[in-house]
């Protein structure tokens, strides 16, 4: 890819199949800044750089923040998407360690669905007693304030 160690021009990439940031992002559904955040955190590995320094990236490149995104469209942790990356990686990894994961995820969403349903029925419940109208009691506020 450095051409026997020299960073390509953009054009030279382009040419050779590498894409540039702005079309990394577009073709992979995560904006750049998410992107170079990745790269930051060490969730993807810092791509190699034209001499002007422009990030250029592989399709396979591209491929890792498609599943990135697919990741965090699931719900799963920055820590759980680098644990998911890593069993996706590693091709004698056990299903069973992926379905562990996965299953921890659901029990983690299951109970956050729960906590926020609770948090739903109690405001329901608030506000309809409330009234509503220009008098300053109000039964949210008081119930915030105890």
């Amino acid at each position: 890819m450095n051409n026997k160690g020299k960073n390509p021009a953009l054009s030279t990439a382009k040419s050779e199949g590498f894409a540039n940031i702005s079309v990394a992002s577009e073709r992979s559904g995560v904006s750049a800044k998410m992107i170079r955040h990745y790269e930051d955190i060490g969730l993807m590995a810092k791509v190699d750089r034209t001499m002007a320094g422009y990030r250029i990236y592989r399709e396979a490149d591209i491929h890792i923040l498609r599943f990135i995104r697919r990741s965090r469209d699931l719900g799963f942790s920055t820590n759980e998407i680098g644990n998911l990356l890593g069993l996706w990686q590693n091709r004698r990894r056990a299903s069973a360690d992926v379905k562990r994961l996965a299953l921890r995820h659901i029990a983690d969403l299951d109970k956050r669905i729960a906590e926020m349903q609770a948090m739903r029925t109690t405001l329901q419940t608030l506000a309809s007693c409330c009234r509503g109208d220009q008098r300053p009691d109000c039964p949210i506020l008081e119930d915030l304030a105890s």
